[in-house]
């Protein structure tokens, strides 16, 4: 008997973070393994990614997803059992085939995600290995981690423009400190945010703290010192990232910043982010522009990529031709990988590998809408990316993933290797 081989997949309609809709799927071998997923989805989504299907209609206000999960429990499940777990090239092929649009609009790819990554947890359990280890072989590899601190945008009601201030402990030799390092920050921002008249009780979806500062620059200096505060030489120990989501300010025309009042040019936008970037510790700025201005984006790579990790997470929606353009431009240096956003995981992988070869740092993304799985976290480690982006130091869908790479750096031990600050882009610059 085949122990790796398909017997039996179920599917059903599940809840993230935010109480919206998606799919849970266990997939079922013959030897008795099972692998379990209940997939994230976006607050912020690109027109690029891999398309979710919903219902319609008045259930969840239209988000329901019973027709992904009758997707998957019939057409998908159909098309993968009797297949061997350990071919996922093969399996996620199967799955793809079902739809003769790349985003998977019909199948819908909250569905093929759901198959694909239960068949992946399945296998590594029939083989008897952590899923890390069954990705790669030799000892860990644990990411550096970008930790969200304050929240604005999509993540926390347009309080800020910007969606998300994160830190990144650039100082820390290993995971442990790492994360103890941007709890300890988030919890003396959260300090200064309530002496600045904001509320720190305010929580965003993914864990930020959020609040009505006034307008973006300050966000940065509240963090910057929030820094400060907690014992740390802001850009030396710890240092800045951004997430603009630059979509959910673009009007047309202009970037409009809202909470302050303000339109701007794409000029005169991007000259605003070059000087934040000349005023604060920061490391890495992630969608800066947007996502179909690919001028803009070289201009952008040209002015920061020299001393910045200039990072695409919707301008590149995990998307392999997309990356092959930037790479050919030689724009960003950096690529956000959101499984979901490829619907599926060879998909994911395939534009990891694709980045490292050409140079690019990665980083494995949760989403803003995120589940209680920690599959995520082995994913990182095991494709070797280098770096993590999970969202704050609370909520449970947050913490999972972080207490999964606790997890695998304690059992370790010596043989754990911490990525470190080398694993940012430009590599040179920053180390």
């Amino acid at each position: 008997m085949n122990r790796f081989r398909i017997s039996d997949l179920f599917a059903w309609e599940a809840l993230d973070s935010r109480g919206k809709p998606t799919v849970g799927c266990e997939v079922t071998l013959a030897g008795g393994a099972t692998g379990r997923t209940i997939v994230p989805a976006g607050a912020s989504t690109g027109s690029h990614e891999a398309v979710e299907l919903r219902d319609g209609g008045r259930r969840y206000a239209g988000q329901g997803v019973r027709a992904a999960v009758n997707s998957a429990n019939h057409a998908l499940r159909d098309s993968v059992l009797g297949l061997d777990a350990r071919d996922q090239l093969g399996i996620d092929a199967a799955l793809e085939g079902l739809d003769d649009d790349f985003s998977l609009a019909r199948v819908g790819a909250n569905a093929v995600l759901a198959v694909s990554l239960s068949t992946l947890q399945a296998a590594a359990a029939a083989a008897r290995r952590p899923l890390w280890s069954y990705l790669a072989s030799g000892a860990p590899l644990l990411p550096l981690p970008m930790v969200n601190i304050v929240s604005g945008g999509a993540h926390a009601g347009g309080l800020l423009d910007i969606q998300d201030v994160l830190v990144v402990p650039v100082g820390a030799s290993s995971f442990v400190e790492a994360i103890e390092w941007a709890a300890r920050v988030r919890s003396s921002t959260a300090e200064l945010l309530q002496d600045r008249g904001g509320s720190a009780i305010l929580v965003a979806d993914e864990g930020g703290l959020a609040g009505a500062l006034g307008d973006n620059s300050a966000a940065l200096s509240l963090v910057v010192d929030g820094i400060a505060l907690a014992g740390f030489q802001p850009g030396a120990d710890v240092a800045i990232a951004i997430d603009f989501a630059a979509n959910q300010l673009w009007t047309g025309k202009h970037y409009a910043l809202r909470a302050e009042h303000r339109e701007l040019t794409p000029r005169d936008w991007l000259n605003t982010v070059v000087r934040w970037c000349q005023e604060f510790p920061i490391i890495s700025v992630e969608d800066v522009l947007v996502e179909d201005d690919w001028i803009g984006w070289a201009e952008c790579s040209t002015a920061l990529g020299g001393t910045i990790q200039v990072l695409g997470d919707d301008f590149f929606a995990t998307n392999s031709i997309r990356l092959d353009r930037a790479i050919a431009k030689n724009t960003a240096n950096a690529v956000l990988v959101k499984p979901n956003q490829a619907g599926s995981v060879s998909r994911a992988q395939r534009v990891l590998e694709s980045a490292h070869s050409a140079g690019y740092a990665t980083v494995v993304s949760a989403r803003s809408g995120d589940t209680e799985d920690s599959w995520l976290a082995d994913l990182a480690v095991g494709w070797r990316a280098g770096q993590i982006k999970v969202g704050s130091t609370m909520r449970s869908e947050r913490t999972a993933k972080w207490n999964r790479l606790l997890e695998i750096e304690a059992r370790a031990g010596d043989n754990a290797t911490f990525a470190g600050r080398t694993a940012m882009a430009p590599r040179g610059a920053i180390r």
